[in-house]
Parts: structure tokens; C-alpha cells; sequence
């Protein structure tokens, strides 16, 4: 362990609050049985993670490691962001290294948050590197589509996450395409998270997402259905919630 590493743990017990970190392993829903079991809050808030990130942006691959595979939540946290950082500064081959350790990283990656603020900066923008033209290509399908299919609930997360990137450079097909996969999944986290995603695809294509609620609307589960819509006026939203489509 290097003492760069030391230096950084010092520094992150030092923002420790014990009050805060009771309230986060509740939210996280850190109990037993629960989708967070196990995990460790210590009390740091996301800014002093992400201060504590550019900080210490160049501990070596190693010293990440080790951060990934901590207990303690916001270790996991700044070692997410770091990643995060220096992708965004990173050249195409340093950045495949980046994407290729997230992958092999998953497990660790394993609460919403940690998903949430990097699978879109680091798969997502990784894979529209990959691509020649802004339409999804093979490549970019097989990894999402590896991803929605696993049995580990925070890889379906990162899958449909990953999408956001796309939407931002405006393509759309890539989230309908992961949507579609996760429309029968169970969990409640990624019902949300594909409507998010399906909400910032209305955002830009309102026509592209009311079409695909109309195709799917009958497999598409409430809290999802809920999340799409939740941009539209409330009229509208409280006619997509009948079952009526023929709306403007």
C-alpha cells in the first residue's frame, strides 16, 4: 500500500460523521435481506468524495484496486470518481483500459450511486468512441446486452445507465433497445432506472418514447410507466395511466 493511499484513507476518516453515516446506511438500504446488505457508510458527503478524488487523481492502478475493493462505501465512491477523471483526460487506449477494468470491476461497483455516476461517463461514452456513426453498432449492442442479461442486478443497472451517454449525443435506439430487454425485470431499482432513461429520451424525441409506450405498455411496470411520463402534462400523464394513447 502506497503512501499516497494511506495519506488518502487518513484524509477520508477525517470527514467522517457517524450521524450522517446512520442516515446513509437507511437510504442505502444497507440492512439485512436489503439490495445494499452489508455495505459500510462512513459519512462523507458526494462533494468532499469528489474533492478527494481530484486530489489524489493520479494513485496508481494498484492503489484504485484497493479502493474498489474496500468495504467502506465512499472508498468505492472516490475510487469510481477517480476513474471517472481520468477517462475524461485520457486518450482512446488508456481509455479502453479504463473501460475494461470497470467491466471486470462490477462487483464492487454495487450500489446505485456508484452506478449512476459512472456507467454513463465511462461504458456509455467508451462505447460511442467504438462507434463510426451515431447509429448503435454490433459492438456497442453485444457489451449493453451482455450487461442487461446478468444475473447481478447492479450490471442491468449499468446497462440501461450506460445509455444516458447516447442520448445526450442523440441517439435513442440504444435505450429503447436495453428498455426492452429489462421491461420483465423484477427489481424495483431498475424499473426506475429505465424510466429515467425513458424520460430523457422524451426529453428529446417525445414522439420515439410515446411511440414505444404505446407498443409496450403492457408489460412496462408501473413505476417505470410512471418515471417515462413524468415530464408530460398532467393530463396526458393521467391518460398514459388509463391505457389511452391516442394523445397529442
Amino acid at each position: 500500500m502506497s503512501d499516497n493511499l494511506l495519506f488518502l484513507q487518513k484524509e477520508i476518516k477525517k470527514l467522517a460523521k457517524p450521524q450522517k453515516a446512520k442516515i446513509l446506511q437507511r437510504f442505502f438500504k444497507t440492512g439485512k435481506g436489503q439490495y445494499g446488505e452489508g455495505d459500510i457508510f462512513i459519512g462523507l458527503t458526494v462533494p468532499e468524495s469528489r474533492e478527494l478524488a481530484r486530489q489524489f487523481a493520479l494513485l496508481s492502478r494498484q492503489d484504485i484496486d484497493r479502493l474498489l475493493t474496500s468495504k467502506v462505501h465512499e472508498e468505492r465512491l472516490i475510487a469510481i470518481l477517480i476513474l471517472v477523471n481520468n477517462f475524461k483526460k485520457s486518450n482512446l487506449e488508456d481509455r479502453r483500459k479504463i473501460f475494461e477494468h470497470y467491466l471486470d470491476s462490477t462487483r464492487h461497483i454495487n450500489n446505485w450511486d456508484l452506478v449512476d455516476l459512472s456507467a454513463d461517463k465511462i461504458i456509455g461514452q467508451f462505447l460511442i468512441d467504438q462507434g463510426k456513426t451515431q447509429e448503435i453498432n454490433p459492438r456497442q449492442y453485444s457489451v449493453l446486452l451482455k450487461l442487461a442479461r446478468s444475473k447481478s442486478l447492479w450490471e442491468r443497472r449499468i446497462a440501461i445507465v450506460a445509455t444516458y451517454q447516447f442520448i445526450k449525443s442523440g441517439n435513442f435506439d440504444s435505450t429503447f433497445i436495453i428498455a426492452e430487454e429489462l421491461l420483465g425485470d423484477k427489481h424495483d431499482l431498475i424499473h426506475k432506472a429505465v424510466g429515467w432513461m425513458l424520460r430523457e429520451v422524451g426529453k428529446k424525441d417525445e414522439k420515439g418514447l410515446k411511440d414505444f409506450l404505446k407498443k409496450h405498455y403492457q408489460d412496462i411496470p408501473r413505476t417505470t410507466l410512471r418515471y417515462a411520463i413524468e415530464k408530460f402534462p398532467p393530463m396526458v400523464r393521467k391518460q398514459y395511466l388509463s391505457g389511452v394513447f391516442d394523445v397529442s
